[in-house]
């Protein structure tokens, strides 16, 4: 083992009598124990040279500056006679660096943290320094209970290996959040609200039950957001203290808040200070009145749309300033919007740093201002969201630096990229389908040009699929999402059709937008299907289209959407229309239009109401609808029915044969039930209702009514860390003697 301490060494003797001044003097001096160090490098920190008077004092201070240095374990100075010698010993040098005991971080994760590598001088001042970064990342990682000890282990040729001997230590989890001082919001609803929790059992495949002190800092600013929201001008988090137990393996948080008192708004006005400006139009831009509950996202909201407006009359340098006067005595929220010319700043240069494999390309094409355009807050702030809906980082940061001159701006575009690369297996049922299994290789920003390329496989008991897809977001620099579907499946209909069903294609797709909100996507596919396997009892219909079809369609689709989520929406509506013409070769022709919409409502906190349906309509085109091109209705779209359980049927095969219109539509609550929120559990009530049936029957052997169905029921839905689990109890209230109906549907699957 190699020393870490030093032992500083001065012996000076001083003469007396005659000759003691001009024994006095430094004649000489001597270097010694230098190997890899020039001994002219030692000399440049003394502060004596030959021909100088010997000085305690000077020699003490030598002694410090070459200790300084980090270049020596011990250093001493004597004198012998007229001759000073310098002894040094000079510090190792780092053959390699090795960390054992640790399991839970790997070794090159603290590779990159410490400062000392091999071959570079070993100092006890870097050791201290890298002892305490690795201690950083334990702690960032939820382990304040680890411990790290630095060895050293001497080798020949001063050389020496340096380990860190680790002790990770357990978990540090939050044992217990608190609150102090809330009186309108409870404990429990405030711990929903911060992203630090509470450790119980069910946490276990979430980091939110360990202590981090930057998801506190997070924990602060969501509280704020949530009062601010709730009608809580005046309210502020006065401290949040952390409190490690003496065993080291557990926190106590507690958050001190001041609520202060709720408001409501009271005079809401425009002052637009720019020529050419209607105050009452930008007035109607503000979606809250006098009266309505304060909401400081409201607030955001309409200075957003203000902005936006005055930018498309042409005005460049506007500022929208919300002038808040709050009436403690009345409990309101005096509001003007200001809206003054602002200061005539342009963006000179748009930096981008953080990206390793994303090209600088596919993050300047999402931003909205460009270099030389006059800088807008509002886009600026649009731009960012619009990084991170690329789902390519795990943190994006805009930030506004000063340019060459006043009137310039710099913006800086600090991002950190996560994974965008998936293999994944899985298994699972569905009522439809099944057991199945799946696997997927995906990746979503392919050589960092933001191309997504995908593989899809499934294998299940009645169909199994196999899917390429590629899509280019921007095709030829343009904002058009071009690609290609290169897909084969087999499915097995026996149960409700008597057949088995095979198609091979190649679709070729591109969407853009044409107004906010708005977007349009175009389709070509190219098909080649196969009825097969008919069974001898199958209707006399689906034997006369047994064989090998082929398809040329062309699709168009026309979306307006203005949800506030594509996964789970809360509010907002989006309307579809599709429109689909076969015949441009092959041998099937048809017209085959259809139009969904579907609106959303947080009727209260977490109660979500969703109205939702849909109509169809496929007009053959100089020959009749072949049974593969048909409308199906029940199952998913019709719960209580069984897939293809509803609709035109033989009357003697009981073989469901689709139909050439149909409608459908569903109302349904979803609701939280009590649970904590990391569960992912929710109910749902729901009342389906749909109908399906041909332009003109003209067989009797076949049943169709064209009556409306409906059903009611209630379903769960969890969101597992297996995967989405859904399950729905349908009774049907209005149905025909021969439909087929389904008490029960489940959908499971699980993804490792």
């Amino acid at each position: 083992m190699f020393a870490l301490g030093a032992a500083m060494i001065v012996a000076v003797a001083l003469p007396f009598g005659a000759e003691a001044q001009k024994s006095n003097i430094v004649e000489e001096i001597v270097v010694q124990g230098t190997h890899r160090i020039e001994q002219s490098t030692v000399r440049s920190y003394l502060l004596l040279q030959e021909g100088d008077r010997f000085d305690e004092r000077r020699i003490n201070q030598s002694l410090k500056s070459l200790f300084a240095t980090g270049l020596f374990a011990d250093v001493a100075i004597t004198r012998e006679g007229k001759a000073m010698i310098v002894k040094v010993v000079e510090n190792p040098v780092i053959n390699r660096i090795a960390f054992e005991g640790n399991k839970r971080i790997e070794d090159d994760m603290l590779r990159k943290e410490v400062i000392l590598r091999p071959r570079v001088v070993f100092t006890r001042t870097k050791v201290q320094a890298d002892v305490k970064r690795i201690m950083d990342v334990y702690r960032v990682n939820g382990r304040f209970a680890a411990s790290i000890v630095p060895k050293i282990i001497q080798l020949p040729q001063n050389r020496a290996d340096l380990v860190f001997e680790i002790d990770e230590g357990p978990l540090t989890t939050v044992e217990r959040i608190s609150f102090v001082g809330n009186k309108f919001e409870s404990d429990s609803d405030l711990r929903e609200v911060i992203r630090t929790k509470e450790s119980i059992w069910y946490r276990f495949l979430s980091s939110d039950d360990t202590y981090d002190p930057d998801r506190l800092t997070l924990d602060r600013e969501l509280l704020r957001r949530h009062y601010l929201a709730e009608g809580f001008a005046d309210f502020r988090v006065e401290s949040a203290v952390a409190e490690l137990t003496p065993d080291g393996k557990a926190f106590f948080i507690t958050f001190s808040v001041n609520e202060g008192q709720r408001y409501k708004f009271g005079a809401i006005d425009v002052a637009a200070g720019l020529r050419g400006l209607d105050a009452k139009k930008l007035r109607a831009l503000v979606e809250f009145d006098t009266g309505d509950q304060y909401d400081n996202t409201k607030v955001d909201e309409a200075i957003d749309k203000i902005t936006d407006a005055i930018g498309n009359l042409g005005y460049a340098f506007v500022e929208v300033r919300p002038r808040i006067n709050r009436n403690r005595r009345d409990k309101i929220v005096n509001l003007t919007f200001d809206v003054r010319e602002g200061p005539r700043v342009f963006v000179e240069r748009i930096d981008i740093s953080g990206n390793i494999r994303t090209v600088d390309k596919v993050i300047r094409r999402e931003f909205q201002v460009v270099e030389g355009d006059a800088f807008n807050a509002a886009k600026l702030r649009r731009s960012r969201q619009r990084i991170r809906d690329l789902n390519f980082f795990d943190k994006v940061e805009i930030e506004r630096l000063p340019g060459s001159s006043p009137d310039k701006t710099i913006v800086k575009v600090q991002v950190e990229e996560k994974s965008t690369g998936s293999l994944s297996f899985g298994v699972g049922y569905s009522t439809d389908n099944g057991p199945l299994f799946d696997l997927g290789v995906s990746e979503s920003n392919l050589l960092g040009k933001g191309q997504k390329l995908g593989l899809n496989l499934s294998i299940a008991a009645e169909k199994s699929t196999v899917n390429i897809s590629f899509t280019e977001p921007y095709f030829l620099d343009r904002d058009v999402a071009a690609g290609f579907d290169l897909y084969h499946s087999n499915q097995d209909l026996q149960d409700t059709r008597s057949y088995d069903f095979k198609k091979t294609g190649l679709g070729l797709r591109a969407g853009f937008p044409i107004a906010p909100f708005i977007r349009q996507n175009w389709r070509y596919t190219i098909e080649q299907s196969e009825i097969e396997n008919v069974a001898s009892t199958a209707s006399s219909l689906i034997k006369s289209q047994e064989g090998k079809r082929f398809l040329s369609e062309v699709g168009h689709t026309l979306t307006y959407d203005k949800r506030d989520s594509r996964l789970s929406p809360t509010e907002g509506f989006v309307v579809r229309v599709t429109n689909d013409l076969a015949g441009f070769g092959g041998n099937i022709r048809y017209l085959r239009n259809r139009l969904n919409a579907g609106q959303y409502y947080e009727v209260i906190d977490d109660w979500v109401l969703a109205v939702t349906g849909g109509v169809g309509h496929i007009l053959g085109l100089g020959k009749d609808v072949e049974i593969a091109d048909r409308f199906f209705l029940g199952g998913d779209s019709l719960r209580g029915f069984q897939t293809a359980g509803v609709g035109p049927r033989d009357r003697l095969t009981k073989d469901s044969l689709g139909g050439e219109w149909k409608y459908n539509g569903s109302v349904q609550v979803t609701f939280p039930l009590g649970l904590p929120t990391e569960f992912g559990v929710s109910g749902r009530l729901f009342t389906d209702f749909g109908s399906i049936g041909q332009v003109s029957p003209s067989n009797s052997n076949i049943q169709d009514t064209g009556s409306i169905r409906a059903a009611a029921g209630a379903g769960l839905g969890w969101v597992s860390p297996f995967g989405p689990i859904n399950m729905d109890f349908g009774f049907p209230i209005v149905k025909e003697s021969f439909d087929q109906t389904e008490l029960f549907r489940l959908n499971f699957g699980t993804r490792f």
